[in-house]
């Protein structure tokens, strides 16, 4: 039987794999061919989520692209990253087959047989001798969440694990906390749509020029002339494009939104019917009280009349606002109450439900809000809840699994699932389309780490990844471009990806991938329908019935790809928009937001205002390490651990050659560093090397390393939100000293202070 299903899944692409065009030759496509056909696929990087019109060879092969016109994201624009999407797939260092390690210590190329014959002894034999809870997985946000979903319901229901995780934990927990605890969902509430409708756009740790290009472009289209008020410490592209600079002391965002809620509550600027649909009003306005402007001044760095005349433009009668963040509030050890201080203030003045408004989080990975809903990690498949016995049931009836192999509790987070390993008790990891040993806080903890594990196993496209150096397994995976499902994007549009090469040698979807392994553990009867991504896709839809991210209306794929995308919720009370292409359908028929009625997903149908004072920084800068360390993206031209961007040409050329840090000249002036000088940056967990990049932008004090070079993270420092688990990868304590001369920063103090 494996046999046969190993032919099946190794052989030219089928139904299951591909829906375009023609059919695919396996041979190499000469140049000189022009294409003959076209089809489109969400880009695979950014949760912007643009769509590209893929451009076919007579094979049905794409050899080239271009953005779509008419869709309504990206609206025929994309970034560097998304014009050289094919790319990646030609490298020369694609895994094409399955590596073991030998006794000796090196990878030998192994058949798909064997290799899932090891990963099922080695993982059976952890089980019956340590139990259900000593192996996990870690997964990603770049992979359709048909193989999400796939993933965690084989891991947990049909392996009978425990814990798993998404590297989504690392960008987009702490509004998914933040909105479940405000609105009872995990529910983004906006529409790209809302970018060009608002009459202030406030922009919180969000470097959109950078990080999100395509969205930046949406803001310049507003024809409102919005006032664009950036709070960010650093003067970054998007602040200084931006009408307004607020250059917040790290971490001071907390004390800063509650401040502007003392002054909008004491000048009456509220919104009472926005408020008569809320819970927790009465007990925020006294807490409050102690948030005068004078009080937040210090901790801000931003001076009272500052914040009072911020306090005015975002709650002012009949302007429509709009708050959005990114990594800069997500990343931070209490980024959930943050993002609810801005939650609080969107519904202290009914800044929400309505064009141009909102508390919008604008996520990180591709498909990090498919994980959110289908990886079956924190919540169970679907939006359910572990703990609720209705909802298990429900995932029982339509999947057709035991109900007594669905578990009650949600996985250990991240973070946790790599304390339990440190601690011996996880004892097998499976790493799936992430790079953890390059991408996770403090990450030379976990060379450290890997020597109490019994079992690692990697998944992935690249077999010279961090991570995939030190695996026992690697299982040699279909990259974007290769397969189909959907993504689903920061304001919640699911859109479909398609299969328009072959992968390389042995190379698998990892949907094929996980057809095997639940075939080779005994538990494929369970998954009997899950044949291929779309059938998978239809139970995936019917699980979502009367959840709030209902999609019931949605009948296939080839439905979602003439609507130009479609936002959930989706139900199927929905009528379908009239017109027979998404072209004639960019406004309002494609662009829906939430909440127009300030009835949230909670048991009394009202918005909870949460709050709770500032916390200390867990590492603040002191006389040893008096630098404050600030990490981010760097270039649009980059994308997180630069697995796939890096082999690119084109994309190399476009990005910094070599890793900097950006230092103010007085700083620098003051340690003896002149331009490109090297400098060693050190914090208590390791140093680097890397050169002086003399950075006005930057505040005195304060210095910024772009976090895709894999030693950055080997000096950020292990805290988390107490709610979302979050790592707090934005602000650390470290010293910085000429590599010439070795003369650390200790010794000019005064520098910083100043």
């Amino acid at each position: 039987m494996l046999a046969r299903l190993l032919k099946q899944h190794t052989g030219p692409l089928t139904r299951d794999l591909v829906q375009t065009p023609g059919s695919f030759g396996l041979g190499k496509v000469p140049e000189r061919l022009k294409p003959v056909g076209t089809t489109t696929s969400i880009c695979g990087y950014c949760a912007t989520g643009c769509q590209l019109k893929l451009h076919l060879d007579a094979s049905g092969r794409a050899i080239n692209l271009s953005p779509q016109a008419h869709y309504p994201v990206n609206l025929g624009m994309a970034c560097p990253k998304g014009w050289q999407a094919l790319d990646p797939l030609d490298a020369p260092d694609r895994g094409t087959t399955p590596l073991r390690r030998t006794a000796q210590g090196d990878f030998e190329s192994i058949d798909w047989a064997t290799a899932v014959e090891t990963f099922v002894h080695r993982f059976k034999s952890i089980q019956q001798r340590h139990g259900h809870h000593s192996a996990a997985f870690l997964s990603t946000g770049q992979i359709p969440f048909e193989e999400m979903a796939f993933l965690g319901c084989l891991w947990k229901f049909g392996m009978g694990f425990h814990h798993g995780d998404a590297n989504t934990r690392q960008c987009m927990a702490t509004a998914v906390s933040a909105y479940k605890q405000s609105f009872g969902f995990d529910a983004p509430p906006y529409t790209y749509a809302d970018f060009e409708e608002s009459d202030v756009i406030v922009l919180v740790g969000a470097n959109l020029c950078i990080a999100h290009p395509i969205l930046w472009q949406r803001i310049v289209r507003n024809p409102r002339s919005p006032k664009i008020i950036v709070i960010d410490p650093r003067a970054t592209e998007t602040a200084q494009a931006a009408d307004q600079h607020l250059p917040l002391r790290p971490k001071g965002d907390l004390p800063l939104y509650y401040a502007l809620a003392h002054c909008i509550i004491r000048d009456g600027r509220i919104d009472s019917n926005s408020l008569e649909r809320t819970e927790g009003f009465e007990e925020f306005r006294h807490f409050v009280r102690d948030y005068s402007p004078a009080a937040v001044a210090e901790a801000t760095g931003i001076d009272s009349d500052t914040i009072e005349t911020l306090a005015h433009q975002v709650s002012e009668p009949g302007k429509r606002v709009s708050w959005w963040w990114t990594m800069g509030v997500n990343q931070s050890y209490e980024g959930v109450r943050t993002a609810q201080a801005i939650i609080n203030l969107c519904l202290m003045t009914g800044n929400i439900g309505r064009p141009g408004t909102g508390p919008n989080s604008i996520t990180g990975q591709c498909n990090a809000m498919g994980s959110r809903l289908f990886s079956n990690t924190t919540s169970l498949v679907g939006g359910h809840d572990f703990a609720n016995p209705e909802h298990r049931l429900k995932v029982s009836r339509i999947l057709g699994i035991p109900l007594d192999a669905i578990p009650s509790s949600p996985s250990l987070a991240y973070d946790q699932i790599l304390d339990a390993a440190e601690r011996g008790e996880i004892k097998g990891l499976w790493i799936v389309a992430t790079n953890p040993f390059h991408s996770w806080i403090d990450s030379g903890r976990l060379a450290a780490l890997r020597e109490k594990l019994e079992f690692l196993v990697v998944q992935d496209m690249y077999s010279t990844t961090e991570s995939a150096q030190v695996a026992d397994l690697f299982l040699p995976a279909a990259g974007w471009g290769e397969k189909q499902g959907c993504f689903i994007n920061s304001e919640r549009r699911i859109g479909t990806l398609k299969a328009v090469r072959t992968p390389p040698g042995q190379a698998l979807a990892d949907f094929r991938i996980f057809r095997l392994l639940a075939h080779a553990w005994g538990c494929d009867s369970w998954f009997d329908s899950w044949t291929d991504p779309e059938a998978a896709f239809l139970q995936l839809r019917d699980l979502t019935l009367d959840r709030p991210c209902d999609i019931t209306g949605i009948r296939d794929y080839q439905h979602i790809d003439q609507s130009g995308g479609i936002q959930w919720p989706y139900p199927k009370s929905m009528t379908t928009p009239p017109h027979p292409t998404h072209a004639d359908r960019v406004g309002e028929l494609t662009e829906r937001r939430l909440f127009a009625d300030w009835n949230y997903y909670t048991p009394t149908g009202k918005a909870r205002i949460h709050f709770s004072p500032p916390a200390p920084p867990p590492e603040p800068p002191n006389a040893d390490f008096p630098f404050l360390l600030l990490t981010g993206r760097g270039s649009s031209s980059q994308w997180h651990t630069q697995t796939r961007t890096a082999k690119s040409d084109i994309l190399r050329k476009l990005s910094p050659q070599e890793a900097y840090l950006e230092i103010h000249p007085e700083d620098a002036a003051i340690l003896g560093i002149a331009a490109n000088d090297p400098v060693k940056v050190s914090s208590r967990r390791g140093e680097i090397i890397v050169a002086a990049y003399l950075a006005p932008t930057m505040q005195r004090g304060q210095v910024f390393l772009p976090m895709h070079d894999r030693r950055v993270n080997q000096l950020t420092h292990p805290s988390f939100d107490a709610h979302s688990r979050q790592p707090n990868y934005k602000a650390c304590a470290v010293q910085i000293s000429s590599a010439k001369t070795s003369s650390p920063s200790k010794k000019s103090r005064t520098s910083p202070a100043e």
